[in-house]
């Protein structure tokens, strides 16, 4: 956020001018260690264009990709270790990406910094870049003086994610490939097909079957209403979009999505697979157990899940053990379960954590092998279900077209 503040130097000068920060209390305490003594501060909203208005909206905005982000942290992680100043780091790694965004928001960091804030906290005003792991990753590197181990760990972090999702796209390309297929099917046979036997039926005065007849008025329906349909299928999107926005829409929404058939198992099993290597790392920081079940729960992209590990938090701070917890969250198998409790007698939880992570991910990349395999008999019965619903429609008329013709 921009502040435009007004106050006075040690000599009792007038200092006005613009600053960035989080909040105004971060602005004031940033005016302070500067020397300046606060009068008035102000939030400040600058003039915004429509193209930079328009290339703020959700659709047309510009994102860093996961891509950038490994070659940025791996690029830092490099020029931290061989002792490069900070600052020099930071505004060269600025001026040589590629990423319009990513340079835009080192820019500032960059300056940031030079105002004396801290990395963590300058990457802190950017969380559509860094996330809260990100940022807690930096802040515990910079704390430790292990910068560069944070930024190596970073990346890998990263590259597990972005190697995840990638399998699991590879594993959704040929069941999206048979629905879009499907659906244009439908759709041809609909607007084309169906009103051709339809005037041929009529001619011939033939009485229509059930089935028929329902494939007729639902073709008449979208002939004459395909507006409407598109606009209701449009608002419909919206509409489920800003539900899933709210906190108990989020919440509902994930909590289903491991419901779903097939998938939703897998989706569970990445989910808790990032939370045991994320929660392993920020222990094998040096992090507290709770501060690091805070940044984790706030790290994990499901609402479902990031509750019970809240609740893990809650139940540690009121002197529960971590076994116990995760037990009462039921989250985690007895397997995984056995392997905390080792980890808590032994002193290495993190370790555990790992060995866990790598237990789940096995299971993640088996399931994304099988994917594929698991979907494809569904849309197999799914497939022989409308053609013999189209094949009936249309060729059990036709049938009774030469009774109807010699009764004429």
């Amino acid at each position: 956020m921009d502040f435009r503040y007004r106050g006075k130097d040690a000599s009792g000068s007038v200092q006005q001018g613009e600053l960035s920060a989080p909040n105004v209390d971060a602005a004031a305490s940033e005016l302070m260690r500067r020397g300046i003594t606060p009068l008035t501060i102000r939030e400040h909203q600058p003039r915004v264009s429509v193209t930079d208005r328009i290339q703020t909206m959700g659709v047309f905005r510009q994102n860093v990709t996961l891509d950038e982000l490994i070659v940025f942290c791996r690029q830092m992680y490099a020029l931290t270790r061989a002792g490069i100043p900070l600052i020099r780091t930071m505004r060269g790694l600025a001026e040589t990406s590629r990423s319009p965004v990513l340079a835009k928001v080192l820019e500032d960091v960059t300056t940031r910094l030079e105002g004396g804030t801290t990395m963590a906290t300058a990457m802190q005003a950017h969380p559509r870049v860094f996330s809260d792991l990100f940022v807690a990753m930096i802040h515990v590197g910079e704390n430790t003086g292990r910068l560069d181990e944070a930024f190596k760990r970073l990346s890998e972090i990263l590259e597990l994610e972005r190697d995840t999702k990638r399998r699991l796209k590879q594993a959704m390309r040929y069941p999206t490939f048979v629905m879009v297929a499907l659906l244009a099917a439908l759709m041809v046979v609909n607007f084309l097909v169906i009103p051709k036997f339809a005037a041929v039926f009529n001619k011939l005065g033939a009485d229509l079957p059930f089935l028929t007849q329902i494939l007729v008025a639902t073709s008449n329906f979208l002939l004459g209403y395909w507006y409407v349909v598109l606009f209701a299928g449009v608002a419909l999107g919206m509409l489920v979009q800003q539900w899933k926005q709210t906190e108990q829409g989020r919440l509902t929404w994930d909590r289903y999505k491991l419901r779903l058939p097939v998938i939703g198992n897998l989706l569970e099993l990445i989910t808790l697979s990032r939370f045991a290597r994320n929660f392993a790392t920020m222990l094998a920081a040096g992090m507290p157990v709770t501060h690091a079940l805070s940044v984790v729960a706030d790290a994990t992209d499901n609402a479902w899940i990031a509750t019970h590990i809240r609740d893990m938090r809650f139940g540690i701070e009121r002197g529960e053990s971590l076994l116990r917890t995760a037990r009462q969250s039921g989250m985690f198998p007895p397997l995984i379960l056995q392997m905390i409790a080792v980890g808590e007698e032994t002193g290495s939880v993190d370790e555990m954590l790992n060995n866990v992570a790598d237990f789940y991910d096995e299971d993640v990349d088996f399931g994304l092998k099988r994917l594929a395999e698991s979907i494809e008999p569904i849309l197999i019965v799914a497939m022989g279900i409308l053609v013999l619903i189209l094949a009936l429609g249309v060729f059990l008329p036709i049938w009774d077209l030469g009774a109807a013709a010699l009764g004429r």
